[in-house]
């Protein structure tokens, strides 16, 4: 029988800093917590990746409120909690192990943000062997400026993003597609 865990990476109040600039999906924890409460009905696995910086400064610091995951999709006593202080989940975390000992071997990842944190542990699961699935609107994107000062909008991110990780590292799948899947 396929074990399926949702892992929700870094939906934290950090991402609410208007320093991120533009933002698309603004309903991407609106959707996260659709599958969550999805996900408790079937009594199915939940695992939290929070983000945790050791700079006093940053958002991310364990004292500063950025820190806290929303509270759209707050985490429950039997959730698991895991802490990474890199952009892949799996990286300096027990992740890994946690799935494998406990014979999951299908991953449903949601989160924030698309080209980083999110992709990086997409790209992971998929290399590890892990049955992979991305849910694309539960998931948000910000604008971003590369090297040479070019600007590219939030949107056109996160569907090249998307892109680069469909049908090589993960399945990509709207939360209505994800539940059709998943709902049996």
């Amino acid at each position: 029988m396929e074990k399926k865990a949702l892992i929700i990476v870094d939906v934290q109040k950090a991402f609410n800093e208007e320093k991120w600039g533009e933002r698309n999906n603004h309903n991407a924890e609106e959707n996260i917590s659709k599958i969550l409460k999805l996900w408790r009905e079937k009594d199915w696995k939940v695992i939290y990746i929070q983000h945790m910086s050791d700079d006093p400064t940053s958002v991310f610091y364990p004292n500063n409120e950025g820190y806290a995951i929303k509270e759209i999709v707050e985490p429950e006593s039997n959730d698991l909690i895991i802490t990474k202080k890199v952009n892949s989940s799996f990286i300096g975390t027990d992740l890994e192990a946690f799935l494998k000992t406990n014979k999951f071997t299908t991953v449903v990842i949601t989160g924030l943000t698309t080209p980083h944190c999110v992709s990086t542990t997409t790209r992971m699961s998929g290399n590890l062997g892990f049955n992979t699935y991305l849910v694309s609107d539960a998931t948000a994107s910000f604008g971003i400026q590369d090297q040479n000062g070019k600007y590219y909008d939030a949107e056109s991110i996160h569907d090249i993003s998307l892109a680069t990780l469909h049908d090589e590292f993960a399945t990509i799948l709207t939360t209505e597609q994800l539940f059709s899947k998943f709902i049996k």
